[in-house]
């Protein structure tokens, strides 16, 4: 009898186990378990870690929680100023209700991929090409709220969308490097003429400095002399001012006109005097050539002749 009862609770230990075993799910922290029993839904969703369904009648199904990465392919389309292009994005995205996932769309994942390309053409056509490669965020803006609309109602999120490049025709490159390179130059004129005219200014008001003080004209000559000898591998070509050149002229003038105001005062000193010797030596200074050059001297006869014709003239007076 004793070992009938043994035998019994044997067989129900091991049925019990059978069941367990057949029952028994665990449910990982990043999904969520959505029962269906007899193909409807059944309860809540399932929490992570473990639970129990029953056998047969019951049919878990997980449903990963974490944040997708899908990318989109390239899709070719014409901007609205009508360039050709090829944009690729990528979507991230996660489930947020797993029931809705699971029984509203059949899979979500291709659904939300098949939007986002669409999203990515419709993007295409109604941007221009300038938007597509400098105003990508508020593209980026536009392709989420596209996909986000209908992805709500499957339970799922958007989170973020990007484009991640944007392909142009070679010919269309060429254009674009011919533009800037254009526009570079265009600044560089600009740039180059604003540096010219503050330099004009402030060699006006340095002329004007030196205007006032002609001697800080020879420092600057004297100063662009040194910097061109500095290097000591040209020959130095030294201009001389038309400034000097004028006072070397009126310096010569002066030196010349001495001679002849002392012969004028021998001429016209009173010859009551009579002194001879106080003469001859004006006359001497005032006939004296300069040493390079040849002049014959007068006879002395007349010279002679001269001074006794003035003195029987004063003495007969």
């Amino acid at each position: 009898m004793v070992e009938e009862v043994l035998g019994i609770v044997a067989g129900v230990a091991a049925a019990g186990a059978v069941y367990v075993a057949a029952a028994a799910r665990v449910v990982k922290q990043y999904e969520r378990g959505v029962v269906l029993r007899l193909g409807r839904l059944a309860g809540e969703v399932r929490a992570p870690g473990f639970t129990l369904i029953v056998p047969i009648v019951d049919r878990l199904h997980k449903v990963n929680m974490q944040i997708v990465t899908m990318p989109v392919p390239a899709q070719e389309g014409i901007t609205r100023d009508n360039v050709t292009v090829r944009v690729d994005a990528v979507v991230y995205f996660k489930v947020v209700e797993p029931a809705s996932a699971l029984i509203k769309v059949e899979d979500y994942k291709y659904a939300v991929s098949q939007m986002a390309q669409t999203s990515l053409r419709s993007i295409i056509g109604k941007s221009d090409l300038d938007d597509l490669l400098s105003n990508r965020e508020k593209l980026n803006q536009g392709l989420e709220l596209m996909i986000d609309s209908p992805a709500i109602g499957w339970g799922v999120q958007v989170d973020r969308v990007e484009i991640k490049d944007v392909s142009l025709p070679e010919s269309m490159k060429r254009s674009m490097a011919r533009q800037a390179e254009a526009d570079r130059e265009r600044r560089a004129r600009i740039i180059n003429a604003d540096a010219e005219l503050q330099a004009s200014r402030k060699l006006a008001e340095a002329a004007h400095q030196m205007e006032d003080t002609p001697s800080a004209l020879q420092l600057r000559l004297l100063q662009t002399v040194m910097a061109v000898a500095a290097e000591k591998n040209s020959t130095l070509v030294l201009p001389i001012p038309v400034e000097l050149l004028r006072f070397l002229e009126r310096g010569g003038e002066e030196h010349g006109d001495q001679p002849r105001r002392y012969a004028a005062q021998a001429v016209e000193s009173p010859a009551d005097k009579g002194e001879q010797p106080a003469v001859e030596p004006l006359a001497e200074q005032a006939v004296e050539p300069p040493a390079e050059q040849e002049i014959e001297p007068p006879p002395e006869r007349e010279v002679e002749r001269t001074i006794d014709d003035i003195i029987e003239d004063a003495s007969g007076k």
